[in-house]
């Protein structure tokens, strides 16, 4: 048995700061920026009813698919991730994988979530698993610990929610009324409306967006009518942004009448299946696109992931839970022609594209640079490292691209893609990153030795580029 001693504090000031002049970078023009967050998971309720969490475990642990991950692959029941275990019991299962996540971001992570806010600067081990974990939940107690005083803590100026279309917002409409100073705002996320993976779980969606907009749904024309009214909501109650999570990129060229009218079929109930989910995918992603231009929205397509591969977990647990990958389907050319497309007809609104395979990171970097004009600074963007490429080499490939064959200068930085609260400090990693690599080519020669020069670009990366793309 290993002897873990964790004496030494948990990764200090000068953490991923391997030079005075990234020191300078970091603290002189980064660390201070304020946050906009503009993609995450999460939930509009808990932030505007700003209750005490429970336990670390409800803060920290519960949905966080990537613990969930690491803890499966150390042999850990799954009722202690899960299941029925207590939270306590599932806090101390979580501090025995930790010492063995070395070399997985998740070592960084939590230890920067301990930190900050909670101020805890000793690693997470068994043996004080019990006591960080009183600590904790005397901390989450106090009214500095509440959800909007966690937000504010990591000074977020504005955070994106990700929204079903039939969502009444009625959260987002109550934060907006309060003296909360954080913006909070929702994202439009249709791909249950137009992606048929369950014939039977798509048509019990389709009821729910037929009470919400009092439409009958019986043609693709009615579903978009459907959508756009609820794209109509979104924008007035302060939307600024539509997402996309795409398992493959869909055709956009194949929908005909035919289609149309065996589509009308499925929604009256007359045929029990559609025969071509991906044309009609394509067709209403594409409509769509042209309902965000001509509201002034930024939309997101998040590509390349195989999700719920696992079919026996997702009958007992649900999806997000963790038996998702990286696929290997290619679909930069599909994606080309939608874009020419509302490129050619004046439709294509500001883009962001994130890849979750790193080989197509030159592809897709190159694939958007072609629609780019002289209106807006990098309108169509290789967005940040997503999802398991959200660590240090996964984000250091996708600056590097983005610097090799597009404007690192005009990115929009980081988002945290997460459920969680805490996971804001993903931001000071990206940032203490950022500043290391500018810091390393300067000393080399690369860059100008120039920090004020050099600095006013990180604070464009991390805050204003962001603030100016999506208008906030």
């Amino acid at each position: 048995m290993i002897n873990f001693t964790g004496n030494r504090e948990v990764f200090g000031d000068l953490f991923l700061l391997q030079s005075a002049k990234a020191e300078k970078l970091y603290f002189g023009y980064a660390e201070k920026m304020p946050i906009i967050d503009y993609h995450n998971h999460l939930e509009p309720d808990v932030i505007a009813r700003n209750q005490n969490f429970v336990s670390p475990t409800a803060i920290w642990l519960d949905g966080d698919h990537y613990k969930w991950r690491a803890m499966r692959n150390f042999g850990i029941n799954e009722k202690f991730i899960s299941g029925n275990a207590s939270d306590l019991e599932k806090f101390r299962k979580w501090s025995e994988v930790v010492p063995f996540t070395l070399r997985n971001p998740l070592f960084h992570w939590t230890h920067l979530e301990l930190k900050n806010p909670f101020g805890i600067k000793e690693y997470l081990l068994p043996k004080n698993a019990d006591s960080l974990y009183h600590q904790m939940n005397e901390n989450l107690q106090a009214s500095e610990f509440l959800p909007q005083s966690i937000i504010q803590n990591f000074k977020v100026e504005a955070l994106c929610t990700t929204d079903d279309p039939p969502d009444d917002l009625s959260y987002h409409k109550k934060l907006k009324n309060s003296s909360f100073e954080t913006q909070v705002l929702p994202a439009f996320r249709p791909d249950s409306y137009i992606n048929i993976i369950n014939p039977e779980q798509y048509l019990t969606g389709i009821k729910k967006l037929e009470n919400v907009c009092a439409i009958s749904i019986q043609s693709v024309s009615d579903l978009l009518n459907a959508l756009q009214s609820r794209i109509n909501y979104f924008s007035e109650t302060g939307a600024k942004v539509a997402d996309h999570g795409l398992e493959y990129f869909p055709d956009t060229t194949k929908w005909n009448l035919e289609l149309d009218t065996e589509f009308s079929e499925f929604l009256k109930g007359n045929k029990p299946t559609f025969s071509n989910p991906e044309a009609l995918c394509g067709y209403l992603l594409k409509e769509l696109c042209r309902m965000y231009a001509e509201k002034g929205w930024v939309q997101q397509f998040h590509v390349g992931a195989t999700r719920n591969n696992n079919s026996e977990m997702l009958k007992k647990i649900g999806i997000n839970a963790g038996y998702d990958a990286i696929s290997e389907q290619y679909f930069a050319q599909r994606l080309s022609v939608l874009l020419d497309e509302l490129n050619s007809s004046g439709q294509l609104t500001r883009t962001i594209i994130y890849n979750l395979n790193p080989i197509f990171n030159e592809v897709l970097a190159t694939l958007a640079g072609n629609f780019n004009d002289g209106g807006i600074k990098s309108k169509v963007q290789f967005g940040a490292a997503w999802w398991f490429l959200d660590q240090l080499d996964g984000m250091k490939k996708q600056m590097n691209t983005l610097s090799n064959i597009g404007l690192i200068s005009t990115f929009v930085g980081m988002l945290t893609d997460s459920r969680s609260l805490l996971s804001f400090s993903r931001h000071e990693y990206f940032r203490r990153l950022l500043c290391n690599m500018f810091a390393s080519e300067m000393e080399r020669g690369l860059l100008p030795n120039d920090e004020e020069w050099v600095g006013k670009i990180i604070q464009d990366i991390c805050y204003y580029n962001t603030k100016n793309y999506f208008k906030f």
